[in-house]
């Protein structure tokens, strides 16, 4: 992992390097990086994948204290993360955190050369599903984050609708997932920039508009939805690609949420066709 400096404290992030298109994964709460290690074997060598371990819980270097963790905060850090690393003409990819969209709003859109939405939060749907409202009450109780991912240390629990078991339909591998959650067992201080995140949910009329936002985004945009998914509506996914003037929609089946966990083939393959490789 190599790690960069942000305003907020040190982000790491992986980047497999090379002279390809730079694609820019992003992952959601309580998840690090590796959501998409199907995803980046799969794309190999023909693509630059960088993947930053977004400040969402599973994360291990903790953000300062005084850190702008809310949606918008975290947005900002994935502008201020692409400007650090200097790349250009991006294509920025998101699954289940959907908050980069808030970038096309906030005008600092500008390294970012095309558009990928898959599954992810839009509309007023922050937090999203029962997942993310249970994780929404948990925060709001003192020590609730806490109780509520020591209960993920068992495994069948995982697969609770109001847990992960709606986020995917085929069950990440348990020594991943522990990956994921080890940051929120061990720190005090990571839970409470989850908290920080989980509490900072702007007003549903701040999110429609950043979602109407969209409109104004000129460059090729993709949206991939699961057809199946329980959490983020499919209907969001065709409301989306409706908004973008030059949106496109591919939708999944069998799969929920997580596509890059679900169906990684079918998303390298929907990336594959949308980004051109230099001829």
């Amino acid at each position: 992992m190599s790690e960069v400096l942000l305003s907020a404290g040190v982000v790491e992030y992986e980047d497999t390097g090379g002279d390809g298109p730079v694609v820019v994964l992003l992952h959601g709460v309580a998840m690090n990086g590796s959501l998409w290690r199907h995803v980046v074997a799969g794309l190999g060598a023909d693509f630059r994948c960088v993947v930053p371990t977004l400040p969402l819980g599973g994360h291990r270097r903790p953000m300062l204290p005084d850190a702008d963790l809310t949606v918008r905060g975290v947005a900002r850090l994935v502008a201020e993360f692409l400007d650090a690393l200097g790349l250009q003409d991006v294509t920025l990819v998101m699954n289940d955190w959907g908050g980069a969209q808030f970038l096309v709003a906030d005008g600092r859109d500008r390294r970012i050369g095309r558009l990928v939405l898959t599954s992810c939060e839009a509309f007023g749907n922050f937090p999203p599903g029962l997942p993310g409202r249970n994780l929404y009450l948990a925060a709001k109780v003192p020590g609730g984050l806490r109780l509520a991912f020591a209960l993920l240390r068992l495994k069948p629990l995982r697969r609770l609708p109001v847990t992960w078991g709606w986020m995917s339909k085929r069950p990440v591998p348990p020594e991943v997932m522990d990956e994921w959650f080890r940051p929120l067992w061990t720190s005090a201080a990571i839970r409470r920039d989850l908290r920080a995140y989980a509490l900072g949910v702007p007003p549903e009329r701040e999110l429609l508009e950043w979602a109407e936002a969209l409109r104004t985004f000129d460059r090729p945009a993709l949206v991939v939805w699961a057809t199946e998914d329980k959490v983020m509506p499919p209907s969001h996914g065709r409301r989306l690609a409706g908004l973008l003037p030059r949106g496109e929609l591919v939708e999944v089946e069998d799969s929920y949420t997580l596509i890059p966990q679900d169906r990684p083939e079918r998303l390298c393959e929907a990336l594959r066709a949308f980004v051109p490789l230099p001829s």
